[in-house]
């Protein structure tokens, strides 16, 4: 709250922004994740950087993307200690992430955690997989492992176990986000699979169909 504050910061609803700030849920991501010093982790909305300090601390290097503007100088000051991080103000949909893979990590599979809202999670998710971003995992805030019948059993989770193998991490109570959101969250992970566990002729035809 102080360094939102100290910049007079206003929250963007059309950014969905709510900041995951509760220390024990940023704990457990960051061991499901299981980063380590030869680790490259792409950040997908870092906020004020309270996870990305989290992930500093144990990865060798930090890719932050964040699309608003306004919290570049709030980063510049809540990650200024951390010489690993690299803050990228862009939308990550337009962003060449094969090219951030390669000047980064030269290439290799890296990891992913994001903290984003429900809306954007579909294609940026899919963006990683269907580009083929060289990636381990990716830990991401939303409801995605669901199984049929119930309510969240759509495109997302279909397309998403195509690449991936969901598993829920830790279930996150609305309290654990600034400001506090109208629903619980859960944290995601998703290990990608060396190759789908169906095979299909035709990729396109399929997510059509989904």
């Amino acid at each position: 709250a102080e360094i939102i504050e100290k910049y007079h910061f206003s929250f963007q609803k059309k950014f969905g922004q709510n900041f995951l700030v509760d220390s024990s849920i940023l704990d457990r991501i960051i061991e499901s994740a299981q980063i380590t010093k030869e680790d490259c982790v792409l950040e997908i909305g870092p906020g004020i950087g309270t996870m990305t300090q989290c992930l500093a601390e144990e990865a060798g290097v930090v890719v932050a993307v964040e699309i608003d503007k306004n919290l570049i100088p709030v980063l510049e000051d809540t990650l200024s200690a951390y010489e690993n991080v690299t803050v990228i103000n862009a939308d990550i949909l337009k962003l060449d992430l094969n090219r951030i893979v390669e000047e980064h990590n030269g290439g290799r599979p890296i990891k992913v955690v994001a903290n984003l809202p429900y809306y954007i999670t579909t294609p940026i998710i899919m963006a990683l997989f269907e580009k083929h971003v060289p990636l381990h995992s990716v830990e991401v805030a939303d409801r995605m492992q669901v199984g049929p019948g119930t309510k969240d059993y759509g495109a997302l989770s279909l397309a998403v176990q195509y690449y991936a193998k969901p598993e829920v991490v830790t279930k996150v109570p609305a309290d654990c986000f600034m400001p506090k959101p109208n629903v619980d969250s859960a944290v995601i992970r998703l290990t990608r699979y060396e190759k789908p566990p169906v095979e299909v002729e035709d990729e396109a035809w399929l997510f059509a169909v989904i």
